[in-house]
Parts: C-alpha cells; sequence; structure tokens
C-alpha cells in the first residue's frame, strides 16, 4: 500500500474511515457511530482514499462497507446542508462518488442496516452492492425540502425515470425484496452472513487475473458512459492496444491449448 493511502501522523486523531488492504482488495470502512452519518471531514477522507486507490495497479477489488451491522450509512449530516456548508458538503461528496466511479477495481458496497441519503448514493456508486436481509434503502431528502442530485442523474440508469422519480419524491424507504427487485442490490446474504456471501464474491474476482479484470471494468465503463458506436470503438482499442500486450492474456490462452489451469502474473 502506497503512502498516500496511509496517515502516518501519529499526532492526528483517528479518522473515522479506515482502509484495509488484504493481498488485491482494499476495504475500505465507515466508523462514526452509531449510524456512520458522514460529516465534512469522512466525506474529505472517503475523497482522499478513493483518489490514491486509482494509483495502486495492484488492486483488482474495493469493498466499502460500515464497521457493524447496524448501519451501512445513513447519509450526510443534516448539518452540512445549511447554506455556509452545503457547496463545500456536494463539491466534496460528488468528487468522491465520482472517483468511487471511475476506479478500474471492482468496486462492492456490502451493506447491512441503515442504507439512507448519501450512504445510499456512496452504495449504488458501486459497481455491486452485496447486502443481507437487514438493509433498508432510502433517499429521504424529500422530507427536509431537497432532492439527492446524485440519486437523480445515476439511479435512472437502474430503474428508469418514472420510478427515480417515484423514490425521490416519496422518500420511502425500500426493503431487501423490493431492492433487489428493483436492481439495487446484486447478491442477497440471510441475515448474519454478509461476510460470508462477499468472500464468496470476492473469491469469484481473486480468480482472475487482476490486470485483465482492471481493463475488462474499464471497458464495461466505456459501455457505461459512452454511446454504443463510440463505446465499442474505445472497448476494441482497449483490447488491441493494451489487453493484448498482457502477459495474462498470452497465459490464458497458452494454457488453454495446453489443457492445465492458468498460472496467472497480474500483468
Amino acid at each position: 500500500m502506497s503512502e498516500t493511502m496511509e496517515n502516518t501522523d501519529a499526532n492526528v486523531a483517528p479518522s473515522n474511515v479506515h482502509i484495509e488492504v488484504n493481498g488485491r482488495t482494499a476495504t475500505v470502512t465507515l466508523d462514526r457511530p452509531p449510524v456512520n452519518v458522514l460529516d465534512l471531514e469522512m466525506i474529505g477522507e472517503l475523497d482522499r482514499i478513493f483518489g490514491a486507490l486509482a494509483l495502486e495497479a495492484e488492486i483488482s477489488a474495493v469493498v466499502v462497507r460500515g464497521a457493524t451491522p447496524k448501519a451501512f450509512s445513513a447519509g450526510v449530516a443534516v448539518q452540512d446542508h445549511t447554506p455556509d456548508k452545503v457547496d463545500e458538503m456536494l463539491h466534496k461528496l460528488h468528487g468522491a462518488i465520482r472517483k468511487l466511479r471511475d476506479l478500474d477495481a471492482v468496486t462492492i458496497a456490502a451493506v447491512s442496516g441503515h442504507c439512507l441519503g448519501g450512504g445510499m448514493e456512496v452504495a449504488l456508486g458501486c459497481d455491486w452492492v452485496v447486502a443481507d436481509e437487514t438493509a433498508r434503502f432510502s433517499q429521504p431528502e424529500i422530507k427536509l425540502g431537497c432532492y439527492p442530485p446524485v440519486a437523480a442523474a445515476l439511479y435512472p440508469q437502474i430503474v428508469g425515470a418514472a420510478r427515480t422519480l417515484e423514490l425521490l419524491i416519496s422518500g420511502r424507504t425500500l426493503d431487501i425484496d423490493e431492492a433487489e427487485k428493483l436492481g439495487f442490490v446484486t447478491f442477497r446474504a440471510l441475515e448474519g452472513k454478509l461476510d460470508a456471501k462477499l468472500a464468496q464474491v470476492l473469491g469469484s474476482i481473486d480468480e482472475q487475473s487482476a490486470a485483465v479484470v482492471r481493463l475488462t471494468k474499464r471497458a464495461v465503463r466505456m459501455g457505461r458512459d459512452l454511446p454504443f458506436t463510440e463505446a465499442l470503438d474505445a472497448t476494441e482499442r482497449l483490447y488491441l492496444d493494451e489487453l493484448c500486450h498482457t502477459e495474462d492474456m498470452a497465459e490464458g490462452l497458452q494454457a488453454f491449448l495446453d489443457k492445465r489451469a492458468p498460472s496467472w502474473r497480474h500483468r
């Protein structure tokens, strides 16, 4: 892990956001009891960590989670929506989520308990959401006389404009069944089994070449962000200019011809 991801100053107060790297997986933990409300300091830490993770070429998966089963995050502090702070809050939060969505590593939100407001926007900013049966999702901003910009921009791609509008105007809470049905949840776990399901999901990533996983994520991001014709041109160039020059593509093809399991070098 590079120094940009670590706080080496012993005099700095403990952070409410922790980063741990285990193999090719980085885990970012929100730790502000009781429900991980995001204040400006935490949002700034997320922005810094996601920016640093973009430089970590060996990382193939990034997990974002809450420290306890009670909550992923109950959202951004109401106190940071006041006129003197709201501009800074939105700038930092949206910057952090942009960096999260632009990571080449596969990003996974591990959700149990409350996942509300800006917390839900962070979770849905990830590629996959792994949630257990205690998870509850909501964008309740309408009840405070405002709306969530990330949700308004992102959710129509997942559930369509009409359903997004209904969710944002009602501010209602989704249980795991409806969240899964709508496509907000990618993998479902039984209550108390979130870590086991997460380990299974991460195992499916660890089996592959880290270099090819990251290139695949970049290709899918092109499909997400560009019209089809432009996206196909871009993914073809990525395939020819970068994928074909990796050691692991050559290894994968040779292993198939040799009728053996590939031995990835992750480059």
